[in-house]
C-alpha cells in the first residue's frame, strides 16, 4: 500500500461509514468534540465485531493535557487491557512529564499491557518539547506510528517539521499527517513526504428531536446539542481517489 487512510470516529455509524467510503484503518475515539477521549468498551466492542479493517482504539482517560495522575495512570492501563480482551489490534497513546518531555516509564508499561498489535503515539507528541528526542524515545519504545500535525495547529502548517521528521525516521516509524487533513490538502502533503494521513471527514446532521427546549446546555455552550457529527462516506472516498492518484 503506497498510501494509508485513517479516519477517526467515535461511533459505529461513522465506523460503518468510514469503511464503506474506502478508509484503510480507522482511529476509534469517544468524544471528537473536544479532541477524543477513550471509547466506551460496547463502542469497541461493537465496532471491533462489525468492520473488518483493521481498528486502533484511542486511550485518553480524559480532555486536556497529557500529563496524567496515578489514578488516571491506573485507568488507562486497565482501558488497555481491556480493549486487547475485546480484540483491538492496536491503541492509539501518549503521555508527557511536567517537563514536556514523554513519560516514557508509564508509555512503556502502556505498551507492555497491550501485548502487541499495533501502537500510535498520539498528538501529544505536538505538544512536547522536543519532537526529535520524542521520535527516538518513540522508536525505543516500540511504537510503529507518530500522529502528528508538525506541532502546529494543521498539518500543512507544520509541513516543514513533517517533513524533517520523515527524514530522520527514514522508516524506522511512520509519521501519520493529521489536523487539518483531507482531499484538498493531500497532495502537498504527499509531495513533502507524507504516506500515512488522518482526518474524521466528518458531517454535521440534525438529531431526531422534534421537540427543543433551546438555551439550556448540558455541555460545551458552543456545541449545538440538536445536530450530530457523522463521517462522510463520499468524503472518505473523495480522499481515498486522491491518494489512489498519487505517484509512488
Amino acid at each position: 500500500m503506497k498510501h494509508l487512510l485513517e479516519i477517526c470516529v467515535d461511533s459505529l455509524e461513522s465506523a460503518l461509514a468510514a469503511q464503506e467510503g474506502g478508509a484503510d484503518r480507522l482511529e476509534l475515539c469517544g468524544h471528537l468534540l473536544i479532541g477524543g477521549t477513550t471509547p466506551s468498551l460496547g463502542l469497541v466492542r461493537q465496532v471491533l465485531r462489525q468492520v473488518q479493517i483493521p481498528v486502533n482504539v484511542l486511550i485518553r482517560p480524559r480532555f486536556g493535557d497529557f500529563c496524567f495522575t496515578p489514578s488516571e495512570k491506573e485507568t488507562t492501563l486497565w482501558e488497555i487491557e481491556q480493549c486487547r480482551a475485546l480484540g483491538a489490534g492496536g491503541v492509539v497513546l501518549g503521555a508527557l512529564l511536567p517537563d514536556g518531555s514523554l513519560d516514557t516509564d508509564f508509555l512503556a508499561r502502556c505498551i507492555a499491557a497491550s501485548g502487541g498489535g499495533r501502537h500510535t503515539l498520539h498528538r501529544a507528541f505536538d505538544v512536547c518539547r522536543d519532537p526529535f528526542e520524542a521520535l527516538e524515545q518513540a522508536v525505543e519504545l516500540g511504537f510503529d506510528t507518530i500522529l502528528t500535525s508538525g506541532q502546529q495547529a494543521r498539518a500543512e502548517q507544520g509541513i516543514d517539521l513533517l517533513a524533517r521528521l520523515t527524514e530522520q525516521a527514514a522508516g524506522r516509524i511512520a509519521i501519520l499527517a493529521g489536523s487539518g487533513v483531507g482531499p484538498d490538502n493531500l497532495a502537498r502533503l504527499a509531495d513533502a513526504g507524507m504516506r500515512q494521513f488522518h482526518f474524521s471527514a466528518k458531517r454535521s446532521v440534525p438529531g431526531p428531536m422534534e421537540f427543543r427546549r433551546e438555551g439550556v446546555p448540558m455541555g460545551l455552550p458552543v456545541a449545538d446539542e440538536y445536530r450530530r457529527e457523522y463521517t462522510d462516506p463520499d468524503l472518505v472516498r473523495r480522499a481515498k481517489q486522491v491518494l489512489n492518484s498519487l505517484p509512488d
